[in-house]
């Protein structure tokens, strides 16, 4: 590569990494809230959180990647403008196509982490989370591992223990379960076992007392016991096979599904096929958004005022692609023979970037030759 293709391109790579950096931690911490709210609220620990916000950092990446690459190519295309430097090589003969070389080697860079992702990273990321979020969901043993406060474990259910030993055992626990419409049964225990059988998770009480309220009649009864045994696996619900998500699945499942992939998943041939063809997509609209970053600067040229109106020029043709990257999405999915509409974000973002190149050329031409004429 020419020394200016070596010296843009790594002006692209330093600001594109401090931009990911700055987008992907505010990203990945608004994320983080609600991840931190659900799981601490259902009485996970602190390592269970930091495992989810690591697997959930993949795709935080994915999304952050192209609009940092967009705007690093137009912070170091304005730079470049603003010293001279692009004009410097335009009088020097060289064309816009010339120029942006090292845009376009930026790009493909880019692509390349996009598709490692895409292909690769996010799917890993995604599987062991739905598996996680799985084994979470049915652990109900963390709903009850709170002393000193009134818990509610699953909807009719409320559970309070004032102590709990360093061996796991419950001491003095209240138990109130009034899901059965009209009647409430409430169970006071000294002491509690959480223990595990073959059909489930049961709560051991010992030397309690069981009231039953009636509402209609009005009537209540107590029983005496020396220990009980409450099955919780009733509110865990049912086991029922997990859907899984298409963002899980590979790539190659996901051009060539059978009808045991669709079956076990959330979508239907058309989705399995738009799915597929648009992680392709991701990576090819990585190399055209910086390019329309790019060739949309180089146009405006050098100006005392600034490169305002081409930035928002550019930003607004970013916004159009992406409004036609959600049109074809939905005729994508709508018929799955129609998977080739998932390309209509790079090919619409290509046909831009070659009308501006050819404009900018097309506008340096004129140039010179009105000069001429004016001598």
């Amino acid at each position: 590569m020419a020394r200016f293709d070596r010296y843009m391109l790594s002006q692209l790579l330093i600001l594109f990494g401090f931009f990911s950096l700055i987008l992907v931690s505010v990203y990945w911490v608004n994320r983080a809230i609600s991840i931190f709210d659900n799981l601490i609220g259902d009485g996970q620990t602190a390592l269970v959180f930091l495992e989810f916000t690591l697997l959930t950092l993949p795709y935080v990446i994915l999304i952050v990647l192209p609009v940092s690459a967009f705007v690093a190519a137009v912070y170091v295309t304005n730079r470049l403008s603003s010293d001279s430097e692009l004009i410097i090589m335009q009088t020097a003969g060289a064309s816009s196509l010339r120029i942006a070389r090292p845009v376009l080697m930026f790009g493909f860079v880019v692509a390349l982490l996009v598709s490692i992702l895409a292909h690769v990273l996010v799917p890993a990321a995604r599987t062991e989370l739905s598996g996680r979020s799985e084994e979470i969901s049915k652990d109900i043993t963390a709903r009850f591992l709170k002393e000193g406060q009134f818990l509610h474990p699953a909807s009719g259910i409320t559970v309070y223990i004032r102590h709990i030993t360093p061996l796991g055992e419950f001491e003095e626990l209240f138990l109130e379960d009034s899901r059965e419409a009209g009647t409430t049964v409430t169970y006071t225990a000294e002491r509690a076992l959480l223990v595990r059988a073959e059909s489930g998770p049961r709560l051991v009480m010992f030397d309690g007392l069981a009231q039953t309220f009636q509402t209609s009649s009005g009537r209540l009864s107590t029983i005496a016991f020396d220990d009980f045994a409450y099955d919780i696996a009733q509110l865990i619900g049912p086991d029922a096979q997990r859907l899984r998500d298409l963002a899980e699945l590979p790539t190659a499942t996901l051009l060539n599904p059978t009808e045991q992939d669709i079956a076990t998943a959330r979508g239907g041939l058309a989705d399995f096929r738009f799915e597929g063809h648009e992680r392709f997509s991701r990576a090819l609209l990585a190399i055209v958004v910086p390019m329309i970053g790019f060739s949309t600067l180089l146009i405006g040229g050098f100006s005392r005022f600034g490169v305002w109106r081409q930035v928002v020029v550019a930003v607004v043709l970013v916004i159009l692609v992406q409004m036609s990257a959600n049109a074809a999405e939905e005729i994508a999915r709508a018929d799955a023979n129609k998977w080739w509409a998932a390309y209509t974000a790079p090919i619409v973002g290509t046909l831009l970037v070659s009308g501006l190149l050819t404009l900018s050329s097309l506008r340096r031409i004129r140039r010179p030759s009105s000069r001429l004429e004016a001598a």
